[in-house]
């Protein structure tokens, strides 16, 4: 009766890699997959935030290695991924989190913002599942990517068309990498949380109101409410999961 539930959060001996730990959700993750044993790459382009969140880290017995990182570099996300496995070991995990809003209409979007954000929300987190993957094949062990999408991808309202359109195509890169990546025992999924207590969403409420007002309950989430989704994903348990996205928001922008 020993394996009744089949469920485990315990990551000892794994290595992560998350990107976007300078704030907000990213940053949760960290702290999360830490906590559950596994030994925490850190990346983000605020080199002084990842020193104080490494310290934090550190007091609780974590190896951690922080990794100031421009996911918009792809040079430095095939060297970041190098200089984590040398440091710290395979990364079986991987938290492709950083991502980048926008507030612009489409007509009055310039060329070099455009090409930004899909560097960003998009072709970073393609390049490092790929390397992750490769990385594993050759190491012969088992990996749990998690993207992190956007209720957007579902339901958004004007001046966010891009963003909404990158958060669509990380789900369905989810499902493709799935497929592709199966075969060597890694598994792809995503999350994609609604509006939540974020840096991020401290600039969206500034310039648009308080938009808690249009959801059923009236509420923002916090970062805490997204840890069992993280967990199941990352964990043994998910074994058989693979190019799924869980939304969890809320019933906000429901449809």
């Amino acid at each position: 009766m020993s394996d009744i539930p089949n469920f485990t959060v315990d990551l000892s001996g794994q290595t992560a890699f998350v990107t976007g730990t300078t704030s907000g959700l990213g940053q949760r993750f960290a702290r999360v997959l830490a906590a559950c044993g596994a030994n925490v790459a850190i990346a983000g382009r605020r080199a002084e935030r990842l020193e104080v969140l490494a310290e934090e880290l550190r007091s609780m017995g974590t190896e951690v290695l922080p990794v100031p990182l421009d996911v918009t570099d792809t040079d430095a996300l095939f060297a970041a991924i190098d200089q984590t496995e040398k440091k710290l070991g395979t990364v079986q995990i991987l938290v492709n989190n950083a991502g980048k809003p926008d507030a612009r209409l489409a007509l009055k979007m310039d060329p070099a913002f455009v090409d930004e954000m899909v560097a960003t929300n998009l072709t970073s987190l393609f390049h490092l599942a790929s390397e992750v993957t490769r990385r594993l094949i050759k190491a012969e062990l088992p990996g749990r990517i998690v993207n992190i999408s956007s209720g957007a991808a579902y339901s958004a309202g004007i001046g966010t068309s891009w963003y909404a359109i990158t958060k669509s195509g990380v789900v369905r890169m989810t499902e493709m990498l799935a497929l592709e990546f199966a075969k060597y025992d890694v598994n792809v999924n995503c999350i994609a949380p609604g509006a939540f207590e974020s840096e991020m969403m401290d600039g969206m409420l500034e310039r648009m109101g308080d938009i808690t007002e249009g959801f059923p309950r009236k509420r923002l989430g916090k970062a805490s409410q997204l840890d069992s989704t993280l967990l199941y994903l990352v964990s043994p348990s998910s074994d058989f999961v693979t190019g799924a996205t869980i939304r969890v928001h809320d019933a906000q922008g429901a449809r």
